[in-house]
Order: C-alpha cells, then sequence, then structure tokens
C-alpha cells in the first residue's frame, strides 16, 4: 500500500545537528498527516513532530525551538531539522503518516526506522 523510506540518522555530538527525511511511495491518494515518533531503549514510542495536509504542526514540548518539521507535498516527502541535540534525544525515530490510499480507505504506516545517537 503505502511504503516510507527515512534517511538522515547518525551519531552527533551534543549540540549538534542532524536532518532526517522520509519519502512516501505506493498507493497514495491523500496524505492525511505525516510526523516523526521516536523510541529510546526502555521507554514507549513518544509523538516528536507531526504536519497535517493543511500544514498544521504539532511538536513535543522537549523538542520546541530546537526541532523544525516540514513537507514537500508535491515529493511526499517529511523533514525533521534537528538543532541543539542533547544526549536524551537519543532514540530510534520512526516515520509515521496516516494516508488514504483509495477515495474511500485509509490507514497507517510506519517506517522501518533510523537510529540517532548523541554523545555527551
Amino acid at each position: 500500500q503505502v511504503q516510507l523510506a527515512e534517511s538522515g540518522g547518525g551519531l552527533v555530538q551534543a549540540g549538534g545537528s542532524l536532518t532526517l527525511s522520509c519519502v512516501a511511495s505506493g498507493s497514495i491518494f491523500r496524505i492525511i498527516v505525516m510526523g516523526w515518533y521516536r523510541q529510546a531503549p526502555g521507554k514507549q514510542r513518544e509523538l516528536v513532530a507531526s504536519i497535517n495536509s493543511g500544514h498544521s504542526i504539532d511538536y513535543a514540548d522537549s523538542v520546541k525551538g530546537r526541532f523544525t518539521i516540514s513537507r514537500d507535498n508535491g515529493q511526499n516527502t517529511v523533514y525533521l531539522q534537528m538543532n541543539s541535540l542533547k544526549p536524551e534525544d537519543t532514540a530510534i525515530y520512526y516515520c509515521n503518516t496516516r494516508t488514504y490510499y483509495s477515495t474511500t480507505s485509509w490507514n497507517e504506516f510506519w517506517g522501518q526506522g533510523t537510529q540517532v545517537t548523541v554523545s555527551s
């Protein structure tokens, strides 16, 4: 149905920056929302940021002022610019979308995840 391909993770020192990218492909009729979640070891997966078709944006309180989400509708791509990274940002970051894959049916899809490690 819909596939998500993430890129851009890696190892960075505290205070550094990384940009994550996620491209959606497959049977895309209309994207409702795209976003990023993260899961640190021993913790639950949490929302980092999301952007819907009307470009309304939500951020987790812990990343406000440091992370910026953006979306290229023409390319079905969402980006997460991460600045002033902290060791507590270390996690696997997952791309997520809720997308109509037909005129009447939608579902939620996940990427495989990309590791972000911030060293102190």
